[in-house]
């Protein structure tokens, strides 16, 4: 935007992007507020008001207002399953942020009639049925209404699945198709698949069904990763940590990011994990990554973080909380064993999805044995993911160990099932978000998207702070919440600690890598249940605009069309952004009495400047007139 007052001039170390008359908040202690900020190269060069930057503004500037908005660092997602999501975003019908269950099924409905003959309609994750007015499922029958001639997959988080007769069809299940291991396949009097899967409790039967759908060609797989990563960025994120995941190989499910990475095209920095897919041969495929690379390796856009989420398949735990907590295998320890000392003789770190103290507490065990030897703390960075139930004593030993957390807002989609099966008590405490900060420990947050949260931080955030599920349920109590500084510093720096780059990004600071968004509403005064809905309407990295909305609209990067143009995202988009709550009822007619005391305190100004009477004008009404 032409901005007055700031003219161009040739300097030689003009800003390639300055924003300006901004509510910055920086994140950095030294300087918390600020108004403006220039980038030149990528990184930052100045933090501070319009006289600070005016220098900075070249004939080649790109002058940005903000028009007195928050301005925040970019915000780092650190448990996010970035890399798969997007090889398959622009097949997914996304139900995030759908509020009835009936607008579910009718996008449902209108997809089925646009997709092609031999494909799937995938709902994959991001919404629960606590967020629907219905607060239930949709059923078979339902499904089969819907599209009774197109195979309909609708994953529930890592519980259950439900899929329409075209489906089963389609995945090859009949009356002979056994129950896989930790799965079940629920039937009918007739012993016919009914069209229900259950984890029970390993999602390893939804995994698998799902990746009997068609996927994409390489092509294709390119710019649907650039289009999730864009949809990333509408919600201020510049980063984010990839855990890894069942079914993402390495490396022929990297390789789509790897080539983005070469060409410039990644609009996101991705710090990735590689996670051993085969049971049995974990060992050898962490000893021949470790040959073939070191954490660390890449540049601030593409760079391996370390192994994990899983390293040995017999450790894992699974977050079905609908079902019974998983009993491990007496004897797991052995294999984990030689897995973890690998990685900490080679200088790897790792992060290990955990829900349960009770895994948690024999992982522990591992590490302590282990650290007789020196190899704990040894200056590795690793993680417990997730831990729900970590009890105080475990907390105490990671912190000996030199150990961290990573906490996700799966109870924002699953908190009435952990109170159902645990009690309100227990879910005061899950996970205990207090109990980690007030030990020290690095806390990042994240959201475990896409196949149990969405991928919207902003939910994640409205957790950490309100306790409130995406069905309004108060699962975490005062005690066991953050303020919304803390809240975002998990989301920024926390991130950045558990990559080891706080040394560049997680804060906007002169020499830090210019990663910043400008929100839609202010993170800092706007009413708690309308943190959720806020979005970036400006999201830079590294001095790119690649977001840009409102009166921003077309200053980030052209993307090509979404393909193949029956995409569910190409009609429908992500996420489903629903009104700001707080501007009906209540806080309606709080805005207006705003309103009323900002236009007599407008009259008083213009009466102090012989514009206006001194009095208030007396109006005439001939309605109320005798």
């Amino acid at each position: 935007m032409p901005v007055g007052g700031l003219v161009p001039r040739v300097t030689d170390d003009a800003a390639d992007l300055v924003v300006r008359n901004a509510k910055i908040h920086t994140g950095d202690r030294g300087r918390p507020q600020a108004g403006a900020i220039a980038i030149r190269d990528g990184v930052i060069t100045v933090v501070g008001d319009d006289n600070d930057v005016a220098g900075h503004v070249g004939p080649a500037t790109k002058v940005v207002d903000a028009l007195g908005r928050r301005m925040i660092p970019g915000l780092n997602d650190a448990h996010l399953h970035v890399i798969r999501g997007g090889l398959n975003y622009v097949l997914e019908l996304r139900w995030d942020g759908v509020p009835t269950l009936r607008q579910g099924l009718a996008m449902l409905r209108e997809q089925a009639a646009r997709t092609p003959k031999g494909q799937w309609v995938r709902v994959v994750g991001g919404w629960s049925a606590e967020q629907f007015a219905e607060r239930r499922l949709p059923t078979v029958a339902e499904l089969n209404a819907a599209a009774p001639d197109t195979p309909v997959f609708v994953l529930h988080l890592y519980q259950s699945a439900v899929l329409n007769r075209a489906a089963l069809k389609a995945a090859g299940y009949t009356k002979d198709t056994p129950d896989p291991k930790g799965g079940q396949i629920v039937r009918g009097r007739d012993g016919e698949p009914t069209g229900m899967l259950l984890a029970a409790p390993s999602a390893l039967i939804l995994y698998s069904t799902l990746a009997k759908a068609p996927v994409l060609d390489d092509e294709h797989r390119q710019a649907s990763t650039r289009h999730f990563l864009r949809e990333l960025n509408r919600f201020g994120l510049t980063s984010a940590i990839d855990a890894a995941g069942g079914f993402q190989n390495f490396p022929d499910n990297y390789s789509t990011v790897v080539e983005l990475a070469k060409a410039g095209q990644l609009s996101l920095r991705i710090a990735y994990h590689l996670f051993p897919q085969t049971a049995g041969q974990e060992i050898d495929d962490l000893t021949r990554w470790i040959e073939m690379a070191r954490p660390e390796d890449g540049d601030e856009w593409l760079r391996l973080n370390g192994a994990g989420e899983n390293l040995t398949w017999a450790a894992a735990d699974f977050e079905n909380f609908a079902q019974p907590r998983p009993e491990h295998a007496s004897d797991y320890e052995v294999e984990f064993e030689k897995a973890v000392r690998l990685l900490m003789e080679n200088g790897w770190g790792f992060r290990l999805h955990a829900t349960y103290d009770e895994t948690i507490r024999r992982d522990l065990a591992v590490f302590e044995k282990l650290a007789v030897e020196g190899l704990f703390p040894a200056g590795n960075r690793w993680l417990f993911d997730h831990a729900e139930t970590v009890s105080a004593d475990s907390l105490d030993r990671i912190a000996a160990l030199g150990g961290a957390m990573s906490v996700q807002n799966r109870l924002s989609f699953q908190g009435e099932a952990f109170v159902r099966r645990y009690g309100p008590g227990a879910a005061a405490d899950a996970p205990p978000i207090r109990a980690m900060l007030e030990r020290g420990l690095t806390v990042g947050a994240g959201t475990d998207a896409t196949r149990v949260s969405t991928y919207n931080p902003w939910i994640a955030l409205h957790w950490l702070i309100t306790g409130r599920t995406v069905g309004d349920l108060v699962v975490r109590p005062p005690h066991n919440r953050v303020d919304r500084r803390t809240a975002l510093s998990m989301f920024t720096e926390a991130g950045a600690r558990l990559t080891g780059e706080e040394n560049v990004k997680g804060v906007l600071r002169p020499g830090f890598l210019g990663d910043l968004s400008v929100l839609s509403e202010d993170y800092f005064t706007v009413p708690e249940p309308d943190i959720a809905h806020i979005e970036s309407l400006l999201t830079v990295v590294g001095g790119r605009i690649v977001y840009a909305a409102a009166e921003y609209e077309g200053l980030d990067e052209e993307l090509p069309p979404v393909s193949p143009a029956w995409s569910p995202v190409a009609h429908f988009g992500g996420y489903q952004a629903t009104p700001l709550t707080g501007r009906s009822g209540a806080r309606q007619a709080e805005l207006l009495g705003q309103a009323v005391a900002e236009s007599e305190q407008h009259r008083q100004w213009r009466a102090r400047r012989g514009l206006a009477p001194e009095t208030e004008s007396t109006f005439f009404d001939p309605c109320f007139s005798l």
